[in-house]
């Protein structure tokens, strides 16, 4: 039995989000913001209320241990940027892309970025796959979108494994 190359990907795409699924459900309003070094990364509400990322352009060293808040926001920063390319839209800045406020609201922020990734994923076709890829390798024409669905793979997989570590770490340190 032939699979195509999109179901292949659709399949790791729901393998690993079957695994995220488990972490999400199990996740408490604490955890977002729970710091677990000194030296980490959060999201932190500003004046206005609207919550923001520690960000540096230059990676700091020691690399900030971030917080399970901070994941969540750059899953919802990298995967919108993303769905703005392959959805021909134009790409919104990092600054742009801002965590909803909370555990819960970053939870259905994800599952609705999930929803908008299926419709991308599933309408695409062959030819769609062999067209060079609008990002993150713009301009490589060896970079195909079948690479990007793949790195989105790719990137989502490791950070459900960056939550599902930190989430396990607290629950185990609580008791």
């Amino acid at each position: 039995m032939s699979v195509s190359r999109r179901d292949l990907l659709r399949w790791q795409f729901d393998f690993t989000w079957q695994l995220f699924e488990y972490h999400l459900d199990r996740l408490k309003p604490a955890d977002a913001l729970w710091e677990p070094a000194p030296v980490h990364w959060t999201v932190r509400p500003g004046e206005d209320g609207t919550w923001t990322p520690d960000w540096d352009e230059a990676e700091p060293d020691p690399v900030p241990v971030p917080t399970i808040g901070w994941v969540t926001w750059h899953i919802g920063w990298w995967w919108s940027v993303t769905l703005d390319h392959a959805q021909g839209r134009t790409p919104r800045e990092r600054t742009a892309i801002t965590w909803p406020g909370d555990g819960p609201a970053a939870v259905a922020w994800l599952r609705g970025l999930r929803d908008e990734w299926l419709s991308v994923l599933d309408g695409l076709t062959d030819a769609d796959l062999d067209a060079p890829a609008p990002f993150p390798w713009q301009g490589d024409p060896e970079m195909t979108v079948a690479h990007m669905v793949g790195w989105v793979n790719a990137e989502l997989m490791k950070n459900v494994s960056e939550i599902g570590q930190l989430r396990m770490i607290r629950a185990a340190s609580a008791g």
